[in-house]
């Protein structure tokens, strides 16, 4: 995934694609909204994760080499766009699934979730180091390493224990236990019941604000550098998964000590001063602004995916997951990457200020998340909770 999403915004640029950016961006939302609740119910209800997880790394690395045919071939952005929403639509589904798939095999998520999640951010870390170390930041290549890799993802998956969907693990069995399911239920929609829940409500929300904001670390961040005079981008982004590991063998702790509630908010308070470090836009606090991104990610995402593991009954888990795909990366996404791309264009006409202008307006905004989620999240401590399942 890092060989994948972090040059690809310098790779649109190097192919005089740049106006495309923002819409090639927006694809992993417009994925979002369908495939990941539509294999997340699939796991849950009918097909082990391992196998689904399987199925669509062999579609992402196809769609890839599709990418990297467009590209090279010269073809107009539209159908280089088309390449890329069809690698989105495959590959929108795995981050829920691998969560689910780890999640099933531990005893205690607020524990364990974290260092093995870490090894996550190593792997976009060694994904971004290779784009970098065979001078690939903006050429075709990063195509060719980022299918290779998801190749690896489809041989390690037959070594991958494969638990059962979820609903066999409620009794249901691995199909539809008989019952006839609605249209809603087979797409996953009914994962929408857990926002009937205040808390979930609260934190979904937040999740889908902070993801606006969010969304133009990936297509700026990289071009900021490169003005800056710095060279291999996809390698200095990195900097962000450091703090990212660390962030997640601390992660437990932290949460013990603060509860969720006060993790979050830790998380989107260094949001907020990554931002400002930006908008200072010089070499050195550009860095440090690029260094908190990972701190910031683990506190407020990973927190919410074993909130969701400890609060959420166990049928309805791999749709959780799958819901907050949909929601963050769908939702959040799209107005994010559309927004902040509008909101770049603006602040492009301040001249030297534009990035001032750009990372202080994005701080504002997380600013105020901040203060929405700190009034109106309720909840104790994960650990605490019992599973709550959503109303009928």
């Amino acid at each position: 995934m890092g060989a994948w999403l972090v040059p690809l915004g310098s790779v649109l640029d190097a192919h005089e694609l740049e106006a495309f950016k923002p819409y090639a961006f927006v694809t992993s939302a417009t994925a979002a909204f369908v495939s990941p609740l539509l294999f997340g119910a699939m796991a849950d209800r009918h097909f082990a994760p391992v196998r689904v997880l399987r199925w669509l790394a062999a579609a992402t690395a196809a769609a890839l080499m599709l990418v990297a045919l467009t590209l090279r071939s010269g073809a107009s952005g539209m159908v280089v766009l088309g390449a890329i929403q069809l690698q989105s639509l495959c590959a929108a589904p795995t981050w829920g699934l691998t969560s689910s798939i780890v999640f099933s095999r531990l005893r205690d998520a607020q524990r364990q979730f974290g260092p093995i999640r870490a090894l996550g951010s190593l792997g976009w870390m060694v994904g971004c180091w290779l784009i970098s170390g065979f001078d690939a930041d903006r050429s075709t290549t990063f195509c060719y390493a980022s299918a290779g890799l998801w190749v690896l993802v489809i041989v390690l998956t037959f070594f991958l224990p494969a638990p059962p969907p979820g609903a066999a693990s409620e009794g249901g069995g691995g199909d539809d236990g008989g019952v006839r399911l609605t249209l809603a239920e087979r797409f996953g929609w009914d994962a929408l019941t857990l926002l009937r829940h205040h808390d979930h409500r609260v934190m979904f929300v937040t999740l889908v604000l902070f993801s606006i904001p969010l969304a133009a670390f990936y297509p700026y961040t990289p071009r900021q550098l490169h003005e800056l005079g710095f060279v291999h981008t996809a390698a200095w982004m990195t900097l962000g998964q450091v703090t990212e590991v660390i962030a997640m063998f601390a992660l437990s702790a932290v949460v013990g000590r603060l509860g969720i509630k006060y993790t979050v908010a830790v998380g989107l308070g260094f949001g907020l001063l990554r931002f400002l470090c930006c908008a200072a836009n010089t070499e050195g606090l550009l860095l440090l602004g690029i260094l908190l991104h990972g701190a910031c990610f683990t506190c407020v995402f990973i927190t919410a995916q074993i909130y969701l593991d400890q609060r959420v009954a166990p049928a309805w888990r791999v749709r959780a997951q799958a819901l907050v795909s949909m929601l963050t990366g769908g939702v959040g996404n799209l107005f994010g990457y559309l927004g902040t791309g509008g909101w770049f264009a603006v602040a492009q006409r301040a001249g030297e200020r534009a990035w001032p202008l750009f990372w202080g307006g994005l701080a504002g905004v997380i600013a105020l998340i901040l203060g929405f989620f700190l009034v109106s999240y309720r909840g104790g401590r994960v650990a605490a909770a019992k599973p709550l399942v959503p109303s009928t």
